[in-house]
């Protein structure tokens, strides 16, 4: 499906634990976020980005593996006016397998946190999850 031509800002958060290698959260974050801007602050890792390409990889994963329907549950259930969010389990994105939590405990080290602020928020979540897969 054609990425919407859609303005929207997408956040990406990752807490770096002191038992871990801020170089490798920043992989596990770049693994889930495409071509974007990584900062370490704060013990944590951030990825901004204004292009819905970012989500490219999430939204091919979803759709290979047709998991839609719980992204859809989750962005439906996590959203408040025009933001949305999700986890994904950070160990396996550090492997390069994108996969979602419904809770934060799902993931041991702590999970990578996607937000997505859009006007048109039902436009892309139905690019990154269709409703018929």
């Amino acid at each position: 499906m054609k990425i919407p031509n859609i303005a929207c800002k997408i956040e990406t958060y990752a807490a770096v634990n002191p038992s871990e290698d801020p170089e490798k959260i920043k992989s596990a974050v770049s693994n889930v976020m495409l071509d974007t801007d990584y900062e370490y602050k704060d013990g944590s890792i951030k990825a901004i980005s204004r292009d819905l390409h970012s989500l490219s990889k999430i939204q091919e994963t979803i759709e290979k593996r047709r998991v839609n329907r719980v992204y859809r549950r989750q962005m439906r259930y996590n959203t408040k006016g025009d933001t949305t969010w999700f986890y994904l389990n950070k160990q396996a994105a550090y492997v390069d397998v994108i996969a979602i939590c419904d809770e934060a405990e799902e993931s041991p080290m702590g999970p990578i946190k996607v937000i997505i602020h859009c006007k048109d928020l039902e436009k892309v979540v139905d690019w990154l999850a269709p409703e018929s897969v």
